[in-house]
Protein backbone atom coordinates (compact mmCIF):
# COMPACT_ATOMS: atom_id res chain seq x y z
CA UNK A 1 0.00 0.00 0.00
CA UNK A 2 2.76 2.45 0.96
CA UNK A 3 4.52 1.71 -2.32
CA UNK A 4 1.54 2.63 -4.49
CA UNK A 5 0.72 5.74 -2.45
CA UNK A 6 4.26 7.14 -2.57
CA UNK A 7 4.78 6.37 -6.26
CA UNK A 8 1.38 7.86 -7.14
CA UNK A 9 2.32 10.93 -5.11
CA UNK A 10 5.57 11.27 -7.09
CA UNK A 11 3.64 11.06 -10.37
CA UNK A 12 1.10 13.59 -9.09
CA UNK A 13 3.88 16.06 -8.21
CA UNK A 14 5.45 15.63 -11.65
CA UNK A 15 2.13 16.35 -13.35
CA UNK A 16 1.47 19.42 -11.17
CA UNK A 17 4.92 21.00 -11.64
CA UNK A 18 5.59 19.93 -15.24
CA UNK A 19 2.58 18.90 -17.30
CA UNK A 20 -0.25 21.05 -15.88
CA UNK A 21 1.52 24.42 -16.43
CA UNK A 22 1.86 23.66 -20.14
CA UNK A 23 -1.82 22.69 -20.44
CA UNK A 24 -2.94 25.86 -18.64
CA UNK A 25 -0.62 27.96 -20.81
CA UNK A 26 -2.11 26.60 -24.04
CA UNK A 27 -5.69 26.94 -22.80
CA UNK A 28 -5.14 30.54 -21.67
CA UNK A 29 -3.55 31.43 -25.02
CA UNK A 30 -6.78 30.67 -26.91
CA UNK A 31 -9.19 32.13 -24.33
CA UNK A 32 -9.83 35.88 -24.58
CA UNK A 33 -12.46 37.33 -22.25
CA UNK A 34 -14.07 33.94 -21.83
CA UNK A 35 -14.22 33.12 -25.54
CA UNK A 36 -12.06 30.98 -27.80
CA UNK A 37 -9.83 33.14 -29.97
CA UNK A 38 -6.88 32.32 -32.20
CA UNK A 39 -6.02 35.96 -32.82
CA UNK A 40 -2.48 35.69 -31.43
CA UNK A 41 -1.70 32.72 -33.65
CA UNK A 42 -3.20 34.42 -36.72
CA UNK A 43 -1.18 37.55 -36.03
CA UNK A 44 2.03 35.54 -35.87
CA UNK A 45 1.21 33.70 -39.10
CA UNK A 46 0.17 36.86 -40.93
CA UNK A 47 3.20 38.87 -39.83
CA UNK A 48 5.60 36.68 -41.77
CA UNK A 49 7.96 36.58 -38.79
CA UNK A 50 7.28 32.91 -38.13
CA UNK A 51 9.08 31.75 -41.29
CA UNK A 52 12.15 33.82 -40.53
CA UNK A 53 12.14 32.66 -36.90
CA UNK A 54 11.57 29.07 -37.99
CA UNK A 55 14.43 29.23 -40.48
CA UNK A 56 16.79 30.77 -37.93
CA UNK A 57 15.81 28.28 -35.20
CA UNK A 58 16.20 25.21 -37.39
CA UNK A 59 19.43 26.42 -38.99
CA UNK A 60 21.00 27.03 -35.58
CA UNK A 61 19.77 23.73 -34.11
CA UNK A 62 20.68 21.62 -37.15
CA UNK A 63 24.18 23.03 -37.58
CA UNK A 64 24.96 22.81 -33.86
CA UNK A 65 23.75 19.20 -33.62
CA UNK A 66 25.55 18.21 -36.84
CA UNK A 67 28.94 19.67 -35.86
CA UNK A 68 28.65 18.39 -32.29
CA UNK A 69 27.99 14.87 -33.58
CA UNK A 70 30.68 14.91 -36.27
CA UNK A 71 33.28 15.98 -33.71
CA UNK A 72 31.90 14.40 -30.53
CA UNK A 73 31.45 10.87 -31.89
CA UNK A 74 35.12 10.26 -32.85
CA UNK A 75 36.24 11.99 -29.64
CA UNK A 76 33.98 9.74 -27.57
CA UNK A 77 35.44 6.67 -29.27
CA UNK A 78 39.00 7.94 -28.73
CA UNK A 79 38.34 8.55 -25.03
CA UNK A 80 36.30 5.40 -24.43
CA UNK A 81 37.95 2.77 -26.61
CA UNK A 82 41.60 3.63 -27.25
CA UNK A 83 44.84 3.95 -25.30
CA UNK A 84 45.33 7.59 -26.41
CA UNK A 85 47.39 9.63 -23.92
CA UNK A 86 45.36 11.89 -21.57
CA UNK A 87 42.13 10.12 -22.55
CA UNK A 88 40.83 10.56 -18.98
CA UNK A 89 41.76 14.24 -18.73
CA UNK A 90 40.25 15.39 -22.01
CA UNK A 91 36.61 14.45 -21.19
CA UNK A 92 36.87 16.52 -18.01
CA UNK A 93 38.16 19.55 -19.92
CA UNK A 94 35.61 19.27 -22.71
CA UNK A 95 32.78 18.96 -20.17
CA UNK A 96 33.57 22.33 -18.60
CA UNK A 97 31.40 24.46 -20.99
CA UNK A 98 28.40 22.21 -20.25
CA UNK A 99 28.62 23.00 -16.54
CA UNK A 100 28.06 26.75 -16.87
CA UNK A 101 25.34 28.83 -18.54
CA UNK A 102 26.00 28.87 -22.31
CA UNK A 103 25.92 32.67 -22.41
CA UNK A 104 29.06 32.68 -20.21
CA UNK A 105 30.80 30.82 -23.02
CA UNK A 106 29.45 33.48 -25.40
CA UNK A 107 30.92 36.22 -23.18
CA UNK A 108 34.30 34.50 -23.27
CA UNK A 109 34.25 34.38 -27.08
CA UNK A 110 33.25 38.04 -27.28
CA UNK A 111 36.17 38.85 -24.99
CA UNK A 112 38.40 37.11 -27.52
CA UNK A 113 36.84 37.97 -30.90
CA UNK A 114 34.66 41.04 -30.25
CA UNK A 115 35.56 44.56 -31.38
CA UNK A 116 37.15 45.26 -28.02
CA UNK A 117 38.49 41.70 -27.65
CA UNK A 118 42.05 40.53 -27.39
CA UNK A 119 42.23 39.40 -31.02
CA UNK A 120 41.02 42.77 -32.35
CA UNK A 121 44.21 44.37 -31.04
CA UNK A 122 46.23 42.37 -33.56
CA UNK A 123 43.89 43.02 -36.53
CA UNK A 124 43.14 46.01 -38.72
CA UNK A 125 39.90 47.87 -37.88
CA UNK A 126 38.17 46.45 -40.97
CA UNK A 127 39.23 42.90 -40.16
CA UNK A 128 38.11 43.32 -36.55
CA UNK A 129 34.68 44.44 -37.77
CA UNK A 130 34.39 41.39 -40.05
CA UNK A 131 35.31 38.99 -37.22
CA UNK A 132 32.91 40.72 -34.83
CA UNK A 133 30.10 40.63 -37.40
CA UNK A 134 30.76 36.92 -37.92
CA UNK A 135 30.55 36.33 -34.16
CA UNK A 136 27.29 38.26 -33.70
CA UNK A 137 25.08 36.08 -35.85
CA UNK A 138 24.50 32.47 -36.88
CA UNK A 139 28.19 31.40 -37.09
CA UNK A 140 28.93 32.76 -33.61
CA UNK A 141 25.85 31.13 -32.09
CA UNK A 142 26.74 27.78 -33.68
CA UNK A 143 30.32 28.00 -32.41
CA UNK A 144 29.28 28.84 -28.85
CA UNK A 145 26.52 26.23 -28.61
CA UNK A 146 28.75 23.65 -30.32
CA UNK A 147 31.31 24.00 -27.53
CA UNK A 148 28.54 24.06 -24.89
CA UNK A 149 26.75 20.89 -26.07
CA UNK A 150 29.69 18.93 -27.53
CA UNK A 151 30.17 17.17 -24.14
CA UNK A 152 26.70 15.60 -24.45
CA UNK A 153 27.78 13.69 -27.57
CA UNK A 154 31.16 12.77 -26.07
CA UNK A 155 29.82 11.55 -22.74
CA UNK A 156 26.88 9.61 -24.19
CA UNK A 157 29.16 7.99 -26.78
CA UNK A 158 31.48 6.85 -23.99
CA UNK A 159 28.50 5.62 -21.96
CA UNK A 160 26.93 3.66 -24.83
CA UNK A 161 30.31 2.10 -25.69
CA UNK A 162 30.15 0.39 -22.30
CA UNK A 163 26.83 -1.23 -23.21
CA UNK A 164 28.40 -3.15 -26.12
CA UNK A 165 29.27 -6.77 -25.48
CA UNK A 166 33.04 -6.96 -26.16
CA UNK A 167 32.70 -10.50 -27.50
CA UNK A 168 30.88 -9.10 -30.54
CA UNK A 169 33.80 -6.81 -31.40
CA UNK A 170 36.26 -9.57 -30.57
CA UNK A 171 34.57 -11.85 -33.10
CA UNK A 172 34.87 -9.10 -35.69
CA UNK A 173 38.57 -8.71 -34.94
CA UNK A 174 39.13 -12.30 -36.06
CA UNK A 175 38.21 -11.21 -39.57
CA UNK A 176 38.70 -7.44 -39.83
CA UNK A 177 41.02 -4.74 -38.60
CA UNK A 178 39.82 -2.10 -36.16
CA UNK A 179 38.66 0.41 -38.84
CA UNK A 180 36.31 -2.20 -40.35
CA UNK A 181 35.13 -3.36 -36.90
CA UNK A 182 34.28 0.21 -35.94
CA UNK A 183 32.40 0.85 -39.18
CA UNK A 184 30.58 -2.49 -39.47
CA UNK A 185 29.98 -3.43 -35.82
CA UNK A 186 30.63 -0.71 -33.25
CA UNK A 187 29.00 2.26 -35.01
CA UNK A 188 25.81 0.37 -35.99
CA UNK A 189 25.45 -0.73 -32.35
CA UNK A 190 26.03 2.86 -31.20
CA UNK A 191 23.66 4.38 -33.76
CA UNK A 192 20.47 4.51 -31.60
CA UNK A 193 22.37 6.15 -28.75
CA UNK A 194 24.10 8.64 -31.04
CA UNK A 195 20.82 9.56 -32.73
CA UNK A 196 19.31 10.17 -29.30
CA UNK A 197 22.27 12.35 -28.27
CA UNK A 198 22.05 14.31 -31.54
CA UNK A 199 18.32 14.80 -31.07
CA UNK A 200 18.91 16.01 -27.53
CA UNK A 201 21.48 18.58 -28.70
CA UNK A 202 19.09 19.71 -31.44
CA UNK A 203 16.24 20.26 -28.97
CA UNK A 204 18.40 21.95 -26.33
CA UNK A 205 19.71 24.33 -28.99
CA UNK A 206 16.17 24.96 -30.24
CA UNK A 207 15.11 26.10 -26.78
CA UNK A 208 18.23 28.12 -25.93
CA UNK A 209 17.53 31.77 -25.21
CA UNK A 210 20.65 33.29 -23.63
CA UNK A 211 23.18 32.82 -26.44
CA UNK A 212 21.00 33.93 -29.41
CA UNK A 213 19.80 36.91 -27.35
CA UNK A 214 23.32 37.95 -26.39
CA UNK A 215 24.68 37.44 -29.92
CA UNK A 216 21.65 39.12 -31.52
CA UNK A 217 20.34 36.22 -33.54
CA UNK A 218 16.55 36.13 -33.51
CA UNK A 219 14.97 32.71 -32.94
CA UNK A 220 11.63 31.48 -31.55
CA UNK A 221 12.95 31.26 -27.98
CA UNK A 222 14.05 34.91 -28.06
CA UNK A 223 10.76 36.01 -29.64
CA UNK A 224 8.71 34.24 -26.98
CA UNK A 225 10.79 35.66 -24.15
CA UNK A 226 10.71 39.19 -25.60
CA UNK A 227 6.95 39.19 -26.12
CA UNK A 228 6.40 38.16 -22.53
CA UNK A 229 9.06 40.10 -20.63
CA UNK A 230 9.29 43.28 -22.72
CA UNK A 231 5.75 43.71 -24.08
CA UNK A 232 3.82 41.74 -21.42
CA UNK A 233 1.85 40.12 -24.23
CA UNK A 234 0.99 36.67 -22.87
CA UNK A 235 -0.91 35.43 -25.92
CA UNK A 236 1.80 36.53 -28.37
CA UNK A 237 4.48 34.94 -26.19
CA UNK A 238 2.55 31.67 -26.07
CA UNK A 239 1.95 31.75 -29.83
CA UNK A 240 5.69 32.16 -30.36
CA UNK A 241 6.40 29.36 -27.85
CA UNK A 242 3.96 26.88 -29.40
CA UNK A 243 6.23 25.91 -32.34
CA UNK A 244 8.95 25.04 -29.81
CA UNK A 245 6.44 22.97 -27.88
CA UNK A 246 5.23 21.23 -31.03
CA UNK A 247 8.66 20.45 -32.47
CA UNK A 248 9.91 19.12 -29.13
CA UNK A 249 6.84 16.93 -28.73
CA UNK A 250 7.04 15.56 -32.29
CA UNK A 251 10.78 14.84 -32.01
CA UNK A 252 10.35 12.97 -28.74
CA UNK A 253 7.42 10.97 -30.14
CA UNK A 254 9.79 9.76 -32.85
CA UNK A 255 12.40 8.95 -30.19
CA UNK A 256 9.77 7.12 -28.18
CA UNK A 257 8.78 4.81 -31.04
CA UNK A 258 12.12 4.23 -32.75
CA UNK A 259 14.87 4.62 -30.13
CA UNK A 260 13.33 4.44 -26.66
CA UNK A 261 13.98 0.80 -25.77
CA UNK A 262 17.54 1.05 -27.07
CA UNK A 263 18.41 4.21 -25.17
CA UNK A 264 16.43 3.91 -21.92
CA UNK A 265 19.08 2.01 -19.99
CA UNK A 266 22.72 3.03 -20.06
CA UNK A 267 24.18 0.10 -18.19
CA UNK A 268 27.47 -1.76 -18.59
CA UNK A 269 27.05 -4.70 -20.89
CA UNK A 270 28.26 -8.22 -20.16
CA UNK A 271 32.02 -8.28 -19.92
CA UNK A 272 32.30 -4.50 -20.22
CA UNK A 273 35.16 -4.51 -17.70
CA UNK A 274 37.15 -6.49 -20.23
CA UNK A 275 36.31 -4.38 -23.28
CA UNK A 276 38.84 -4.43 -26.07
CA UNK A 277 41.19 -1.46 -26.29
CA UNK A 278 42.30 -0.04 -29.63
CA UNK A 279 46.09 0.28 -29.57
CA UNK A 280 47.04 3.42 -31.44
CA UNK A 281 50.80 3.03 -31.17
CA UNK A 282 52.75 6.02 -32.45
CA UNK A 283 49.51 7.54 -33.82
CA UNK A 284 48.27 7.99 -30.27
CA UNK A 285 50.50 11.03 -29.75
CA UNK A 286 49.22 12.65 -32.94
CA UNK A 287 45.60 12.05 -31.95
CA UNK A 288 46.35 13.48 -28.50
CA UNK A 289 48.01 16.54 -30.04
CA UNK A 290 45.05 17.21 -32.37
CA UNK A 291 42.59 16.69 -29.53
CA UNK A 292 44.63 19.00 -27.30
CA UNK A 293 44.65 21.68 -30.00
CA UNK A 294 40.86 21.45 -30.35
CA UNK A 295 40.46 21.61 -26.57
CA UNK A 296 42.74 24.65 -26.44
CA UNK A 297 40.72 26.46 -29.11
CA UNK A 298 37.16 25.73 -27.96
CA UNK A 299 37.60 25.44 -24.18
CA UNK A 300 40.84 26.75 -22.72
CA UNK A 301 41.61 29.84 -24.82
CA UNK A 302 38.25 31.66 -24.51
CA UNK A 303 38.12 31.16 -20.72
CA UNK A 304 41.77 32.05 -20.32
CA UNK A 305 41.01 35.36 -22.03
CA UNK A 306 38.06 35.84 -19.69
CA UNK A 307 40.31 35.20 -16.69
CA UNK A 308 43.00 37.60 -17.92
CA UNK A 309 40.43 40.35 -18.53
CA UNK A 310 39.15 40.06 -14.96
CA UNK A 311 42.54 40.01 -13.20
CA UNK A 312 42.00 42.89 -10.80
CA UNK A 313 41.22 42.84 -7.10
CA UNK A 314 39.08 45.96 -7.47
CA UNK A 315 37.03 44.35 -10.23
CA UNK A 316 36.30 41.31 -8.06
CA UNK A 317 35.42 43.58 -5.13
CA UNK A 318 32.90 45.33 -7.35
CA UNK A 319 31.59 41.98 -8.57
CA UNK A 320 30.95 40.79 -5.01
CA UNK A 321 29.44 44.14 -4.09
CA UNK A 322 26.98 44.13 -7.00
CA UNK A 323 26.16 40.42 -7.13
CA UNK A 324 27.23 38.78 -3.85
CA UNK A 325 23.66 38.48 -2.56
CA UNK A 326 22.46 36.78 -5.74
CA UNK A 327 25.47 34.42 -5.62
CA UNK A 328 24.49 33.22 -2.14
CA UNK A 329 20.87 32.85 -3.22
CA UNK A 330 21.91 30.76 -6.21
CA UNK A 331 23.87 28.37 -4.02
CA UNK A 332 20.97 28.06 -1.56
CA UNK A 333 18.27 27.60 -4.20
CA UNK A 334 20.40 25.13 -6.16
CA UNK A 335 21.02 23.04 -3.03
CA UNK A 336 17.32 22.99 -2.16
CA UNK A 337 16.38 22.25 -5.76
CA UNK A 338 18.91 19.41 -6.08
CA UNK A 339 17.68 17.85 -2.82
CA UNK A 340 14.04 18.00 -3.96
CA UNK A 341 15.05 16.64 -7.38
CA UNK A 342 16.95 13.66 -6.00
CA UNK A 343 14.01 12.64 -3.78
CA UNK A 344 11.39 12.95 -6.52
CA UNK A 345 13.73 11.57 -9.17
CA UNK A 346 14.54 8.48 -7.08
CA UNK A 347 10.91 7.44 -6.78
CA UNK A 348 10.15 8.17 -10.44
CA UNK A 349 13.26 6.23 -11.44
CA UNK A 350 12.21 3.35 -9.19
CA UNK A 351 8.76 3.41 -10.82
CA UNK A 352 10.23 3.23 -14.33
CA UNK A 353 12.93 0.67 -13.50
CA UNK A 354 10.47 -1.71 -11.78
CA UNK A 355 7.62 -0.81 -14.18
CA UNK A 356 5.38 -0.46 -11.16
CA UNK A 357 2.55 1.13 -13.20
CA UNK A 358 1.39 0.54 -16.76
CA UNK A 359 2.03 4.17 -17.67
CA UNK A 360 5.74 4.03 -16.78
CA UNK A 361 6.71 4.79 -20.39
CA UNK A 362 4.66 7.99 -20.36
CA UNK A 363 6.38 9.14 -17.17
CA UNK A 364 9.82 8.52 -18.64
CA UNK A 365 8.93 10.33 -21.87
CA UNK A 366 7.47 13.29 -19.96
CA UNK A 367 10.70 13.83 -18.01
CA UNK A 368 12.73 13.95 -21.24
CA UNK A 369 10.17 16.25 -22.85
CA UNK A 370 10.36 18.74 -19.98
CA UNK A 371 14.16 18.75 -20.09
CA UNK A 372 14.31 19.29 -23.85
CA UNK A 373 11.67 22.02 -23.74
CA UNK A 374 12.74 25.66 -23.79
CA UNK A 375 13.16 27.19 -20.35
CA UNK A 376 11.19 30.23 -21.53
CA UNK A 377 8.23 28.02 -22.47
CA UNK A 378 8.36 26.29 -19.11
CA UNK A 379 8.58 29.63 -17.34
CA UNK A 380 5.51 30.99 -19.14
CA UNK A 381 3.65 27.81 -18.23
CA UNK A 382 4.51 28.17 -14.54
CA UNK A 383 3.35 31.79 -14.55
CA UNK A 384 0.09 30.76 -16.27
CA UNK A 385 -0.68 28.27 -13.53
CA UNK A 386 0.56 30.00 -10.37
CA UNK A 387 0.08 33.73 -11.02
CA UNK A 388 -3.19 33.98 -9.10
CA UNK A 389 -4.10 35.64 -5.79
CA UNK A 390 -4.90 32.30 -4.18
CA UNK A 391 -1.48 30.85 -5.06
CA UNK A 392 0.62 33.93 -4.36
CA UNK A 393 2.33 32.03 -1.54
CA UNK A 394 3.99 30.08 -4.37
CA UNK A 395 4.26 32.65 -7.15
CA UNK A 396 5.47 35.47 -4.92
CA UNK A 397 8.18 33.43 -3.20
CA UNK A 398 11.29 31.44 -4.22
CA UNK A 399 9.11 28.31 -4.21
CA UNK A 400 8.24 29.10 -7.84
CA UNK A 401 11.95 28.87 -8.72
CA UNK A 402 12.23 25.46 -7.05
CA UNK A 403 9.15 24.25 -8.94
CA UNK A 404 10.84 25.35 -12.16
CA UNK A 405 13.92 23.33 -11.26
CA UNK A 406 11.75 20.29 -10.51
CA UNK A 407 9.97 20.56 -13.84
CA UNK A 408 13.00 21.14 -16.05
CA UNK A 409 15.67 18.92 -14.49
CA UNK A 410 13.78 15.94 -13.05
CA UNK A 411 15.09 13.79 -15.91
CA UNK A 412 18.63 13.96 -14.46
CA UNK A 413 18.08 12.16 -11.12
CA UNK A 414 15.36 10.09 -12.74
CA UNK A 415 17.66 8.66 -15.42
CA UNK A 416 20.55 8.29 -12.96
CA UNK A 417 18.28 6.25 -10.69
CA UNK A 418 17.09 4.06 -13.55
CA UNK A 419 20.68 3.27 -14.54
CA UNK A 420 21.87 2.67 -10.97
CA UNK A 421 18.93 0.46 -10.01
CA UNK A 422 19.48 -1.54 -13.20
CA UNK A 423 22.87 -2.57 -11.79
CA UNK A 424 21.45 -3.75 -8.44
CA UNK A 425 20.35 -7.43 -8.53
CA UNK A 426 16.58 -7.68 -7.87
CA UNK A 427 17.37 -10.58 -5.56
CA UNK A 428 18.71 -8.12 -2.96
CA UNK A 429 15.31 -6.49 -2.48
CA UNK A 430 13.51 -9.82 -2.82
CA UNK A 431 15.61 -11.32 -0.02
CA UNK A 432 14.64 -8.44 2.27
CA UNK A 433 10.99 -8.98 1.32
CA UNK A 434 11.21 -12.66 2.20
CA UNK A 435 12.73 -11.67 5.56
CA UNK A 436 9.57 -9.66 6.28
CA UNK A 437 10.78 -6.12 5.54
CA UNK A 438 8.15 -3.65 4.38
CA UNK A 439 8.58 -1.77 1.11
CA UNK A 440 9.77 1.37 2.89
CA UNK A 441 12.27 -0.69 4.89
CA UNK A 442 13.53 -2.40 1.74
CA UNK A 443 13.99 0.94 0.01
CA UNK A 444 15.60 2.64 3.00
CA UNK A 445 17.82 -0.20 4.20
CA UNK A 446 18.67 -2.04 0.96
CA UNK A 447 18.06 -0.08 -2.25
CA UNK A 448 19.21 3.41 -1.20
CA UNK A 449 22.46 2.23 0.49
CA UNK A 450 23.34 0.21 -2.62
CA UNK A 451 22.52 3.16 -4.89
CA UNK A 452 24.14 5.75 -2.61
CA UNK A 453 27.10 6.70 -4.76
CA UNK A 454 24.93 7.07 -7.85
CA UNK A 455 22.43 9.20 -5.96
CA UNK A 456 25.22 11.47 -4.70
CA UNK A 457 26.41 11.89 -8.30
CA UNK A 458 22.83 12.61 -9.34
CA UNK A 459 22.56 15.27 -6.64
CA UNK A 460 25.77 16.95 -7.80
CA UNK A 461 24.65 17.01 -11.44
CA UNK A 462 21.22 18.32 -10.45
CA UNK A 463 22.86 21.00 -8.29
CA UNK A 464 25.01 22.19 -11.18
CA UNK A 465 22.08 22.41 -13.60
CA UNK A 466 19.98 24.30 -11.03
CA UNK A 467 22.92 26.61 -10.38
CA UNK A 468 23.39 27.43 -14.07
CA UNK A 469 19.69 27.81 -14.93
CA UNK A 470 18.59 31.10 -16.41
CA UNK A 471 15.77 30.39 -18.88
CA UNK A 472 13.14 29.57 -16.26
CA UNK A 473 14.49 31.71 -13.42
CA UNK A 474 14.67 34.86 -15.56
CA UNK A 475 10.88 34.74 -16.02
CA UNK A 476 9.60 33.50 -12.66
CA UNK A 477 11.87 34.91 -9.94
CA UNK A 478 10.06 37.20 -7.46
CA UNK A 479 11.40 40.74 -6.85
CA UNK A 480 14.59 40.64 -4.81
CA UNK A 481 15.19 36.94 -5.46
CA UNK A 482 17.20 36.96 -8.70
CA UNK A 483 19.88 34.30 -9.00
CA UNK A 484 23.52 34.76 -9.98
CA UNK A 485 23.13 33.79 -13.69
CA UNK A 486 20.18 36.19 -13.98
CA UNK A 487 22.11 39.00 -12.27
CA UNK A 488 25.06 38.52 -14.65
CA UNK A 489 22.78 38.59 -17.68
CA UNK A 490 21.01 41.76 -16.57
CA UNK A 491 24.31 43.52 -15.76
CA UNK A 492 25.59 42.89 -19.28
CA UNK A 493 23.60 45.87 -20.55
CA UNK A 494 25.54 48.47 -18.53
CA UNK A 495 28.41 46.67 -16.79
CA UNK A 496 32.02 47.06 -17.87
CA UNK A 497 33.60 44.17 -19.80
CA UNK A 498 35.99 43.60 -16.87
CA UNK A 499 33.11 43.35 -14.40
CA UNK A 500 31.18 40.92 -16.61
CA UNK A 501 34.33 38.83 -17.07
CA UNK A 502 34.84 38.68 -13.28
CA UNK A 503 31.23 37.66 -12.72
CA UNK A 504 31.53 34.91 -15.34
CA UNK A 505 34.73 33.62 -13.70
CA UNK A 506 32.92 33.52 -10.35
CA UNK A 507 30.05 31.65 -12.01
CA UNK A 508 32.49 29.05 -13.32
CA UNK A 509 34.18 28.84 -9.92
CA UNK A 510 31.05 28.17 -7.87
CA UNK A 511 30.11 25.49 -10.40
CA UNK A 512 33.45 23.67 -10.33
CA UNK A 513 34.04 23.78 -6.55
CA UNK A 514 31.35 21.20 -5.63
CA UNK A 515 32.57 18.93 -8.42
CA UNK A 516 36.13 19.16 -7.11
CA UNK A 517 35.03 18.48 -3.54
CA UNK A 518 32.89 15.56 -4.67
CA UNK A 519 35.74 14.12 -6.70
CA UNK A 520 38.14 14.38 -3.75
CA UNK A 521 35.66 12.68 -1.42
CA UNK A 522 35.16 9.83 -3.88
CA UNK A 523 38.92 9.46 -4.26
CA UNK A 524 39.54 9.49 -0.50
CA UNK A 525 36.74 7.02 0.04
CA UNK A 526 38.16 4.77 -2.65
CA UNK A 527 41.60 4.92 -1.00
CA UNK A 528 40.18 4.13 2.45
CA UNK A 529 38.19 1.21 1.09
CA UNK A 530 41.29 -0.12 -0.63
CA UNK A 531 43.28 0.04 2.62
CA UNK A 532 40.49 -1.70 4.53
CA UNK A 533 40.41 -4.41 1.90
Amino acid sequence: MAKRVILFLAVFILIIVGFLPLVVMLVRSIMVEGHVSLAAYRELLNSGREWRLLGHSFALSFLTAMFATLVGLPLGILFGRTDMPFRRLFPVLFTFPLLIPPYVTAVSWVSLLGRDGFLSRTLTPDAAKVVSAWLFGLPGCVMVLFSAFLPIIILLTMAYLKTIDPSVEEAGRLVFGWPQVLMKITLPLLLPGILFATLLVFLLTLGEYGVPSFLRYHVFAVESFTQFSAFYDFNAATAAATPLLGVTFFALVLERFFLHEKTLHIEPGPGSKYALVIRLGAMGKWFAALTGLLCLLVVVLPFLVLLLRSLSINVYKEAFLRAGDSLLRSILYAAIGASALIILGFFLGYLVQTRAFRFWRAIDSLTIFLFALSGAVMGIGLISLWNRPITNFVYGTPIIIILGYLARYIVIPHRVTVSILGQIPPSMEEAAKVAGASWLQRVGLVVIPLAKRGLVAGWLISYIFCLRDMGITMLVYPPGHDTFPVRIFTLMANGSPELIAALCVLMAGITLVPLGVGGMLYKLKGISLTRIG
